[in-house]
């Protein structure tokens, strides 16, 4: 396929997840991104289940012409936990998920994400990881070159001030520690967009009534995913409207005004007995000149959703 060099050129590594769907779609509709490819990791649910739920997504959205991988089946180091609590037992329950329409590539994620990165000019590509971290860390591991070449990592996870699957940590970060402590201390950019930011991304009356304004099938199908999330948040986690955590990462990429991040140290937690998982984020001072990791605090809220919405208008009825 043709890429635009204008564009910003992104690997979405993900583990739909209602809302790594959002986040699939907003890539592929924003006139901003350049959608390399997406490669999928156990998280949400079970890899299998993931990765048959991007294809889904896909499908929905009349996506193509851009590889899908699937990726790590299990954490380097630890047991699989997945959330069925709060994507059902599909990973994406709510809409009926229809048949793929095209094939995975038959190469691993992580060799999917070398390639790309390598097969671009140095500095072009951005990862973007909604999901554990393991295949990212499993490439840096592998291609140590492509930490030199890529243009920054903007992730979804963690948070500076808050958890969700415990008290200090979130669940990206947490069902693989020690896969998020290579990704944050391997000398490139990253960017994390936790939950201090995430939370701020609520799906109320207005949002889902501009999304349902749409039309279209892919917008009937993110109505059916905010429906189901929104059931299971207010269920499992006492929020009133569901957070739409995954999409704000893709949003930071596409314009760092709508999701803005504050230059801070920030380390992973690997061993703590209570802290397992946590984002340490050092506060206390300025960061220091040479410091490569950022936090993203501030969410125009307006701004976000205006472009989920324009993204789902420009996609268009793909599956009419």
């Amino acid at each position: 396929m043709q890429h635009n060099s204008t564009r910003e050129k992104i690997i979405l590594d993900c583990d739909p997840g209602h809302d790594d769907a959002i986040a699939i779609l907003l890539a592929h509709g924003s006139p901003v991104i350049d959608l390399l490819a997406v490669t999928t990791v156990v998280g949400n649910q079970t890899l299998e289940k993931v990765t048959r739920n991007a294809l889904a997504v896909a499908s929905v959205a009349g996506i193509t012409d851009v590889p899908f991988a699937a990726g790590a089946d299990r954490p380097l180091l630890r047991e699989v936990e997945i959330a069925p609590s709060i994507h059902g037992e599909s990973g994406m329950d709510g809409p009926e998920l229809p048949e793929p329409v095209i094939d995975l590539d038959p190469r691993h994620a992580v060799d999917v994400i070398i390639d790309t990165i390598m097969a671009h000019d140095p500095g072009t590509v951005t990862l973007v990881p909604t999901g554990g971290l393991t295949n990212i860390a499993l490439a840096v591991r592998k291609a140590p070159a492509i930490v030199e070449r890529v243009k920054r990592v903007v992730l979804m996870g963690g948070g500076v001030r808050v958890g969700n699957w415990s008290p200090m940590a979130e669940f990206n970060i947490v069902i693989d520690p020690e896969a998020a402590d290579i990704v944050f201390s391997a000398g490139w950019d990253v960017t994390m967009v936790g939950l201090d930011l995430t939370h701020q991304a609520l799906a109320t009356e207005d949002v889902v009534q501009r999304v349902d304004d749409v039309g279209t099938v892919p917008a009937r199908f993110v109505g059916e995913l905010l429906e189901f999330f929104g059931h299971t948040y207010r269920e499992v986690q006492g929020f009133a409207h569901p957070p739409v955590h995954d999409p704000c990462a893709v949003a930071h990429v596409i314009d760092p005004t709508i999701v803005r991040a504050t230059r801070m140290p920030i380390v992973v937690e690997t061993t703590g007995t209570h802290t397992l998982g946590m984002t340490v984020a050092d506060l206390r001072t300025e960061a220091p000149a040479d410091c490569r990791t950022s936090a993203a605090l501030e969410l125009d809220r307006e701004r976000f959703w205006d472009v989920i919405v324009d993204a789902l208008e420009r996609i268009g009825n793909p599956k009419a």
